[in-house]
């Protein structure tokens, strides 16, 4: 059998980093992907890595009630890729993403499909079944989206210990596909609206309780839901933390500001305090991240869910 390589791609670990390098929030909406450009360029990125022709993209993402949406559906038209979905759960979070990655790499390795498996995630929860492709004789090597510093982005460090390499994505290629939704800086359009509608005063402080550090908490990596694996004693000063946690806010709500429609900011207001799944969801995801990847106790996560709502309330600041 001719060698050949493979490319499984967890769209959520991808469009979320992008998100983030973009416009400091993981949130998705926050960002614009070419498809068809970033899909070929990285077909030709990784067979010039590999040296091997591509079997094929298999692109892994969540559906409601597992159904494609629109731009799901533009994405399995593309030559050479295999859209496989799992579920959005109750809470907006994705169900059996994971496992469908981990069953397909295993599968493919003992099937004798590919030799190398080309890995676009960063979830923990993958290292078992990279470290059994391996065991078939498979090589996986983890391609990830650069951070601020240059490493990999919200990659699992037992992902990294057990793939056989972890490369970068080049920044051209990532340049090409993705765009920012509206500016996020400064803010125009609908925040004016939004910023209008206000009601006069200075915020309140007493929004955003000042919260004590953090007991020893539990620590986690990777691209998922914050499954926690390690327990790690670590605190923040109760300032900075507040501080973190305003930033995170800020940029959050700048990015779906810039989606929202005057209906939607509307509904946003209406529904307080139900934060809506995905921009809660990019809040606990960013916050950690933050805080170097610890679980955030419910007293964290109340005093970010408050800031939010302080955010959407707060006064013009013009």
């Amino acid at each position: 059998m001719r060698s050949q390589s493979a490319i499984f791609v967890d769209a959520g670990y991808l469009i979320a980093a992008m998100a983030t390098r973009l416009t400091g929030s993981s949130l998705r909406r926050g960002v614009k992907v070419g498809y068809r450009t970033m899909i070929s360029d990285l077909i030709a990125s990784v067979e010039v890595r590999s040296g091997l022709p591509l079997l094929r993209v298999y692109w892994y993402d969540a559906g409601r009630n597992g159904i494609a949406d629109q731009e799901q559906e533009q994405v399995a038209a593309l030559p050479r890729v295999k859209l496989r979905l799992g579920r959005v759960g109750v809470e907006g979070e994705q169900k059996g993403v994971d496992l469908r990655i981990g069953l397909d790499m295993v599968g493919h390795s003992r099937n004798g499909a590919v030799d190398i498996i080309y890995l676009l995630s960063g979830d923990d929860d993958l290292t078992e079944a990279v470290e059994e492709a391996q065991a078939q004789g498979v090589q996986v090597v983890v391609l990830a989206v650069p951070g601020d510093s240059g490493g990999p982005h919200g990659v699992s460090r037992h992902l990294v210990q057990a793939a056989d390499g972890v490369e970068m994505l080049e920044d051209s290629l990532l340049e090409k596909s993705f765009s920012v939704v509206g500016r996020v800086t400064p803010l125009t359009g609908i925040e004016a609206v939004a910023r209008a509608s206000r009601l006069p005063g200075p915020p309140s402080e007493a929004v955003v309780p000042r919260a004590p550090a953090m007991a020893p908490n539990t620590a986690y990596s990777g691209s998922g839901d914050g499954k926690p694996y390690i327990a790690s004693e670590y605190q923040h000063d109760p300032a900075e933390l507040t501080a973190t946690i305003a930033d995170i806010v800020d940029k959050t709500y700048k990015a779906w500001l810039h989606t929202a429609t005057p209906t939607q900011l509307s509904e946003l207001r209406a529904g307080c305090p139900t934060i809506p799944r995905d921009i809660d969801r990019a809040l606990l995801l960013d916050l950690s991240a933050a805080l170097g990847g610890y679980y955030l106790d419910d007293q964290v996560r109340s005093e970010l869910r408050s800031r939010f709502w302080g955010e959407v309330d707060a006064p013009s600041q013009a």
